[in-house]
């Protein structure tokens, strides 16, 4: 169960309405940095355990 590539697009084509072509590089980079801490942080946490 994940998302579908339907899903992707029609996720990708609400983001690109929302904050428009210009700004939506800097929107992808941003996710992009913040899933790397969130993954980052869960490695971290299955280190403690």
């Amino acid at each position: 169960m994940g998302i579908s590539l339907v899903q992707l697009i029609i996720i990708l084509l609400i983001i690109l309405l929302l904050f428009g072509a210009g700004k939506l590089p800097q929107v992808m980079s941003e996710l992009g940095k913040g899933l790397k801490a969130f993954k980052s942080s869960l490695k971290d946490e299955d280190k403690k355990d």
